[in-house]
């Protein structure tokens, strides 16, 4: 009899139903991954309000061990059976203009800009069921890794809840170091305290950042006391509080040299981020909802905004890293799992809408 691999198949908007699938057969250069522990995204609740890409296994967030692996393969990636890793959503072509760049996450072949649409789009998570092997999602508990997948290897002291953070911790550092430049000294403010806002005070902490503040609501309340005992030095309820007031006084007038505005939404968050930001700061836009800004009234400011785009690879392997150092206390974040009997739930949690007081959840295919 042939293996089997239990999945949760995103059926309709909302819907999830387990099914079976038969254990793919793999070639010479590529695997199989036993997933361990997949996170839950915020995009994920965005994607199962959506079926444009027909019936899928969601989920991109994906840790685990590998289970088979060809010839090939084992070489270019280095490891082998039974080696711990995490894998990029991302499956690149490697031989396009993006990827010869290190620019991997835009190749036309992953990025749903600039996609041919006569070929099927890959990424862990969004790929439908009708691509073969079918096994391009998380909540399964197998995957196929094509020859283009990005392996990171993890090490195997690291929960499997905190392992499966690495990809916000990714996005944190990419945003608040890459993107926004923090770095010694620097004043960083962190509009939002959602588990990739969380991310980047770890991150800017790591990059040595002097003041830390971090912005919510008035229901954030538990999310800002993590977001100290992670490192920031101060937090400010926006419902209470003006934001660019508090942030001029704990910076005594010079502002934000980084502003990482991953609030998701609001209707001034980014001209407040250009009005507390420093003579020279950086406004780092990875998810700042829809607003129309004026350009004038930033006064004499040599002021930078940047829109922002995923993880880099380097900025993965540091989150890994972190994470792995037990610098930080990872399990303040990491708040909940769940089987894939209850993806929708815990998809839902991420939403606000399932367990109360969830951060980053996770899935676990063996519970």
């Amino acid at each position: 009899m042939p293996e089997k691999v239990l999945a949760s198949v995103l059926t309709e908007p909302r819907t999830f139903e387990l099914r079976e699938f038969d254990m793919p057969e793999i070639g010479p250069d590529e695997a199989i991954l036993r997933v361990e522990r997949c996170g839950v995204c915020g995009s994920d609740v965005h994607g199962y309000d959506r079926m444009g890409e027909g019936q899928r296994i969601l989920g991109h967030e994906n840790l685990g061990f590998i289970y088979k692996i060809g010839a090939n393969a084992s070489k270019k990636w280095g490891v082998v059976e039974g080696d711990r890793v995490a894998l990029e959503e991302y499956v690149p072509c490697g031989s396009c203009g993006m990827c010869r760049s290190g620019n991997y996450r835009f190749c036309p072949q992953t990025s749903a800009f600039g996609h041919d649409d006569s070929t099927p789009r890959l990424w862990y998570g969004s790929t439908a069921l009708t691509v073969e092997p079918a096994l391009w999602g998380g909540y399964s508990q197998y995957m196929y890794m094509h020859p283009g997948a990005v392996v990171h290897k993890v090490p195997t002291h690291i929960d499997a809840s905190e392992a499966a953070f690495f990809l916000p911790f990714g996005n944190g550092y990419e945003w608040a170091v890459e993107y926004g430049g923090a770095t010694i000294g620097s004043t960083v403010v962190v509009q939002g305290p959602g588990q990739q806002g969380l991310a980047a005070v770890i991150a800017a902490r790591e990059a040595g950042a002097a003041c830390i503040i971090v912005s919510g609501m008035g229901h954030d309340e538990h999310r800002l006391e993590v977001a100290r005992r992670l490192g920031a030095d101060y937090t400010v309820d926006v419902s209470s509080e003006n934001l660019v007031e508090k942030v001029m006084e704990y910076t005594r007038g010079h502002g934000a040299d980084v502003v990482v505005n991953v609030t998701g939404g609001g209707g001034t968050t980014v001209r407040e981020g250009m009005d507390m930001a420093a003579f020279n700061g950086v406004v780092a836009l990875p998810a700042a909802g829809n607003e129309n800004v004026s350009v004038g009234g930033t006064g004499r400011k040599n002021l930078t905004m940047k829109w922002c785009h995923g993880h880099s690879y380097k900025s993965v392997e540091r989150a890994i890293d972190t994470i792995a150092s037990g610098r930080y206390p990872i399990k303040e974040i990491v708040t909940h799992h769940f089987g894939l009997n209850d993806v929708k739930h815990a998809i839902d949690s991420v939403a606000g809408e399932g367990v109360a007081g969830a951060i980053h959840v996770s899935v676990d295919p063996w519970a």
